[in-house]
């Protein structure tokens, strides 16, 4: 369910949606400053004399609830705007009634304060470790230990019996394309409109009696009928290879999120090392012990 003081937001959305394209285009106009060139003070709105600052927006630009893809600068603004509008109004009318003084919301306002702190202090420092230096030395460590592999590219093409796939092998090795043969006597959607074209493949990706045929296969055969819990299938293997290493540059986001992570969860253990911490609630029950 969307929140109603985010449902605005919502049909705003749906509706520009809706338009027809030039109806959505705005006039061609010069174009405005960077927001980052915006002081975080500037007051961009007023809601009963309380300012929304150009850093409130960039606050709620950074909300994953308010993500707002393949909206221009200008449009996203006037959205986060009027939402900051309807969240300063709706937030003056709870005051009014007296809700921040409840137990219940004193609560959460804690609960979320600690959160906020530790998502920042967790950011701020894992940044620390995920240095250019880290994310190359933490790479070649992992290229090092890993071993090379064997890859086939392959088709192949699936039939429910033996006898099909007996007489697919045959008109395959009597000539006809196998692409073409797969496109019309393949049981596999996924493969059949690509000529029965798997892609790379290591060995474990694929159904033992399948993967042990193609193994064995060299590249250009075709094999006999090879059965397995889908049905039988008739393999081209086109290629093999040993599978290339991934460069630096394809694996820096992953190598990157590892150090980060990695970083944040030492920083969380060596706090409660650190820390006085007690349990006051009741120990769990102990697990009955087993009858002999």
């Amino acid at each position: 369910m969307i929140k109603p003081s985010r449902l605005w937001l919502a049909s705003a959305l749906a509706l520009g949606a809706a338009l027809p394209a030039d109806a959505q285009t705005p006039p061609a106009a010069t174009p405005a400053p960077a927001a980052a060139l915006v002081a975080p003070e500037t007051v961009v709105a007023k809601v009963n004399g309380a300012p929304i600052t150009a850093g409130d927006l960039a606050v709620a630009s950074d909300d994953p609830a308010l993500s707002l893809p393949g909206v221009d600068e200008d449009q996203k603004k006037n959205l986060l705007v009027d939402y900051m509008v309807d969240l300063k109004v709706g937030a003056q009318a709870a005051n009014a009634a007296k809700i921040g003084e409840t137990a219940d919301f004193q609560r959460k306002l804690a609960y979320f304060k600690d959160k906020l702190l530790l998502d920042e202090y967790l950011e701020r420092e894992a940044k620390k470790a995920a240095t250019p230096e880290a994310a190359k030395a933490l790479y070649e460590q992992t290229v090092k230990a890993m071993k090379p592999e064997e890859e086939v590219h392959a088709r192949h093409i699936l039939v429910d019996n033996e006898a099909e796939a007996k007489a697919i092998a045959a008109r395959i090795k009597g000539g006809e394309e196998f692409a073409k043969v797969a496109g019309e006597a393949s049981k596999d959607p996924g493969s059949k409109t690509e000529g029965g074209d798997l892609g790379w493949f290591t060995k474990e990706r694929m159904v033992a009696p399948f993967a042990e045929a193609a193994f064995k296969m060299k590249a250009g055969e075709v094999s006999d009928p090879i059965k397995t819990q889908f049905g039988w299938h008739v393999i081209k293997v086109e290629e093999k290879r040993v599978k290339p290493v991934p460069t630096f540059a394809e694996m820096k986001d992953q190598v990157d999120q590892y150090i980060t992570r990695k970083a944040q969860q030492d920083l969380i253990l060596k706090l409660r090392e650190g820390a006085k911490i007690e349990r006051t609630d009741a120990a769990p029950a102990a697990a009955p012990e087993p009858k002999k």
